[in-house]
């Protein structure tokens, strides 16, 4: 009798409580909410293709005189005579291409090393200093590069470095010729070299990033099969995240094509077209960082537009090309090689 009271009290209580207690709050729905943010994204979306095209348009107006003089002789020209008014992209087109290129030789393998470095065999006591480090080298201004470039690694390279490489490689058959010539410390080569070291700490932080989000059950699966560590980064890590890695030395590629004040400190900024890696050069950016504000004819001012244009139309190729390489590697996944 008495735990019938209970539960019928117990009861009562608990209908008190449902009866007191308020429901849930109903959400309004308004429609044109959705819609107008489906439209604001759209709009944001739409922007950047229009400042795109709008950049493209003001460079091949900006550089119409040019391209009617010269037309594509433009590209393979060496000649940059501004008394004359004979202009040449060639040696600029030269110098930004060979450039970034060794600084993708050097910055890739680097920036890889760091990255695996950090994520698989690093202890807990050293990855948050390595990794503060390596976002400190990424904040610091391109014009500090090139100021340490010029009065701190070019006397080095020109003392030690230089002379070593232009005695061993320079004398080596077919490939003497990209190490031959006086060790002046200036040239394309201590330019790549600076670009590499501008750019691995880009490559190595996205790198980093997309080692992490691998799933851990992956690669404990991995290892209790025996697997070694470089057998894990090979057959589990890269695969998982080959768009990130591609996506981050493609960020890497962009930042050495496009740079202008470390590589105008060092590379010498001479319009002349030498094998040789260690002879001074040119590039895009250099070219348009020095003699923009001396190009007072519409001739000179107009070819200088069309170098931007053609540095447009690089990187443009290059993201294109990357594009291409994911869906390739995207099409051959599950089949067998």
């Amino acid at each position: 009798m008495r735990a019938a009271t209970l539960k019928g009290s117990e009861a009562e209580i608990g209908d008190s409580v449902r009866n007191d207690s308020p429901g849930p709050r109903r959400l309004r729905y308004a429609p044109w909410v959705d819609t107008a943010f489906e439209w604001l994204t759209r709009f944001f979306a739409f922007l950047v293709f229009s400042l795109l095209l709008a950049i493209l348009a003001s460079l091949l107006v900006g550089s119409q005189l040019s391209i009617e003089k010269f037309g594509f002789s433009f590209l393979w020209t060496s000649d940059w005579d501004p008394v004359k008014e004979k202009f040449g992209a060639l040696v600029p087109i030269y110098g930004t291409l060979v450039t970034s290129a060794i600084a993708m030789l050097i910055g890739v393998p680097v920036s890889f090393g760091i990255a695996l470095f950090l994520t698989e065999l690093s202890p807990a006591w050293l990855k948050r200093p390595l990794g503060t480090a390596i976002e400190l080298l990424a904040a610091i201004p391109s014009i500090i590069y090139g100021m340490w470039g010029l009065f701190v690694f070019v006397p080095l390279f020109q003392t030690y470095l230089q002379p070593l490489m232009i005695g061993t490689l320079g004398k080596v058959p077919v490939f003497g010729a990209l190490f031959a010539g006086p060790p002046m410390g200036i040239g394309m080569f201590a330019a790549g070299l600076i670009l590499s070291i501008m750019v691995i700490p880009f490559i190595t932080a996205v790198m980093r990033d997309v080692f992490e989000i691998v799933p851990p059950m992956l690669k404990e699966s991995a290892y209790g099969l025996g697997a070694t560590t470089w057998e894990v980064v090979w057959r589990v890590v890269l695969p998982y995240t080959k768009v990130g890695v591609i996506g981050g030395i493609m960020l890497g590629l962009g930042r050495a094509l496009g740079e202008t004040m470390a590589v105008t400190f060092v590379i010498g900024n001479a319009h002349r077209l030498a094998a040789s890696l260690m002879a001074p050069g040119n590039s895009i950016a250099s070219a348009l960082a020095n003699e923009f504000t001396e190009a007072v004819d519409d001739l000179y001012f107009s070819a200088l537009i069309e170098l931007g244009l053609i540095l447009f139309l690089i990187t443009t190729v290059v993201l294109g090309l990357s594009k291409l390489l994911l869906l390739q590697l995207a099409r051959g996944e599950g089949t067998k090689a």
